[in-house]
C-alpha cells in the first residue's frame, strides 16, 4: 500500500518509519526543507531509540522518502495520514492552523485525482472537529463528496515519547472513527498485523476517547503527586503506598467506576475523603485535585435536580434509594439527598426500594434517616407497580435488576431518567428516556 504522511514531527516521523518497516511505500510530507533533506539522507528528524536506524534502513530500501511537493505525494499514494501538530493558542484554545492548511491543500489536489483516496486524521482534535470543519472543507475544496472520490476517518495515535516504536507495535487498542464501515475497514487494513483489539466507532466517539485518555493520564499523575505530597507530610513511603495501590486491578486500576452516571455516596467515600483533606490541612498541605472531588460530586447532584425540574412534572417515582443495589445502607446516599431536595421544592414523591425495610434500619443507618428524612415511611411503597402507576417521571436510582424492564412497564408519556445507565445501549434513542451525563 502507498502512503503519504503529512507532518514530519514526532508522530509523523514515527508513523512513517513504522509503516515503511511494515512494507508500505511511504512518502513523508513537510514544508520544512531541513526535515525533508534529513529524511532523504537517511536521518531521522527526531531523536529516539530505534527510529534513526529504522529511517536509514527504509530509505536505503526505497520504501521511505520525503518531499515538500504535496501534489507529488497525493497523486502517488492511496492513503494520506495527517499527523501535524495542534498546539495551544495563547488563550488555551486549540490551534487548527496546520490541520486546516494541510486539509485545504490536500483537497485541492484531490480535485485533480481520479482514483479514490483515503484521508486518515491522526492529529488530536476536539470532538466534532472532523464533521463540522474538516469534512465540509475537503468537500468544498475538492468538489467531491464523502465516499464518492475520497474517504475520511479519525485514527488517533497513542504514542509516548521514548517508547513510541513499542507503543506502535503493541498498542492497547486501535481506534478508528468513521461515518461508514467501508472507510473504517480500509483504514483497519493498515493495522491488520498488530495483535491488539480494533474498535470501529463514530468519529465523535473516537475524537473524545483521545481527550478522555489524555485527561485521565494527567489526572492519574496529579493524583499520585498529591498522595505523595500527603504521604511526605506524614512521613509515609509514598512509592510503597502507590505500588500496593496499583496491584488492585479489580477496583483501583480497572474500568470499575468509570461509567458516567450519578453522584457517589455511601458510608466510606465521602467521609474518608473529608478526613484525608482535614488531615492534610492540619499539616498545611494543599491538595487541589482531591479538594475538588466533593464540590464536583455536589455539582453532579445539582445537575440531576435541574434535569428533573426542567421537565415541569410534579409527580416523581424514585426507583432505588440506597446508594447501591443489594444494600439498605442509606448513609450519605445521593438519592436521599435528591429526595430531600425535591421534597423541599414541593414535588410529590413515591419511592420503591425492596432492600430498604424500615423495620430493619438500625444504628447509624436509622439515625441518618431520622435526621435526613424523618417521614420516609410515608414515601416508601412495597409495590413497584404502585410507583410506576403514580409517577409522571420515573428515576432509576440504582442498578437493581428489577428495573431493567422499566421501559416495557412504563406508559408511553412517562419520562424515565436513568441515573445508572442500567439498560443496554440500544435503548438510548428511545423517546422520553435519558440520563444526566449520557
Amino acid at each position: 500500500m502507498k502512503l503519504s504522511i503529512f507532518g514530519l514531527g514526532y508522530v509523523g516521523t514515527v508513523t512513517s518509519a513504522c509503516f515503511a518497516r511494515d512494507g508500505h511505500e511511504v512518502i513523508g510530507v513537510d514544508i520544512n526543507p531541513q526535515k525533508v533533506a534529513l529524511l532523504n539522507d537517511g536521518k531521522s528528524p527526531i531523536v529516539e531509540d530505534e527510529i534513526g536506524d529504522m529511517v536509514m534502513e527504509n530509505v536505503r530500501a526505497g520504501r521511505l522518502r520525503a518531499t515538500d511537493d504535496m501534489r507529488d505525494a497525493i497523486m502517488n499514494t492511496d492513503i494520506s495520514l495527517i499527523c501535524v501538530g495542534t498546539p495551544s493558542n495563547g488563550n488555551g484554545s486549540l490551534s487548527l492552523h496546520s490541520v486546516i492548511g494541510v486539509c485545504r491543500s490536500l483537497a485541492q489536489f484531490l480535485r485533480q485525482k481520479k482514483n479514490y483516496h483515503l484521508i486518515v486524521l491522526r492529529s488530536t482534535v476536539l470532538p466534532g472537529t472532523v464533521n463540522r470543519m474538516i469534512l465540509p472543507l475537503i468537500e468544498q475544496e475538492s468538489g467531491k463528496k464523502l465516499c464518492n472520490g475520497f474517504g475520511l476517518c479519525f485514527n488517533p495515535e497513542f504514542l509516548r515519547e521514548g517508547t513510541s516504536v513499542k507503543d506502535f507495535y503493541a498498542p492497547p487498542f486501535t481506534l478508528i472513527g468513521a461515518r461508514d464501515r467501508s472507510t473504517a475497514e480500509k483504514a483497519q487494513e493498515l493495522y491488520k498485523h498488530l495483535d491488539a483489539p480494533v474498535y470501529l466507532t463514530n468519529i465523535e466517539v473516537a475524537e473524545t476517547v483521545k481527550y478522555a485518555s489524555n485527561a485521565y493520564h494527567a489526572l492519574k499523575i496529579t493524583f499520585a503527586n498529591e498522595m505523595g505530597t500527603y504521604c511526605k507530610a506524614l512521613g509515609i513511603d509514598s512509592h510503597q503506598v502507590m505500588e500496593i495501590f496499583a496491584t488492585d486491578t479489580k477496583l483501583n486500576v480497572s474500568k470499575a467506576y468509570l461509567k458516567p452516571g450519578f453522584a457517589f455516596g455511601g458510608s466510606c467515600l465521602p467521609k474518608d475523603l473529608r478526613a484525608l483533606l482535614h488531615e492534610a490541612k492540619m499539616h498545611d498541605v494543599q491538595l487541589p485535585v482531591l479538594q475538588a472531588i466533593l464540590p464536583s460530586n455536589e455539582l453532579h447532584l445539582q445537575r440531576a435536580v435541574e434535569t428533573i425540574t426542567s421537565l415541569r412534572k410534579k409527580k416523581v417515582g424514585l426507583l432505588g434509594l440506597s446508594f447501591k443495589a443489594g444494600t439498605d445502607d442509606l448513609r450519605e446516599s445521593p438519592l436521599v439527598r435528591l429526595t430531600e431536595t425535591l421534597l423541599g421544592k414541593g414535588y410529590e414523591l413515591k419511592i420503591y426500594d425492596r432492600d430498604v425495610l424500615l423495620a430493619r434500619l438500625t444504628g447509624a443507618n436509622k439515625e441518618y434517616i431520622e435526621k435526613e428524612i424523618p417521614h420516609l415511611s410515608c414515601l416508601l411503597h412495597k409495590s413497584l407497580d404502585d410507583v410506576i402507576n403514580f409517577a409522571e417521571v420515573l428515576i432509576v436510582g440504582n442498578n437493581n435488576p428489577e428495573f431493567t424492564r422499566i421501559l416495557e412497564r412504563r406508559r408511553p408519556e412517562q419520562i424515565v431518567i436513568d441515573l445508572v445507565r442500567i439498560l443496554p445501549n440500544d435503548n438510548v434513542s428511545q423517546s422520553n428516556y435519558m440520563g444526566i451525563c449520557w
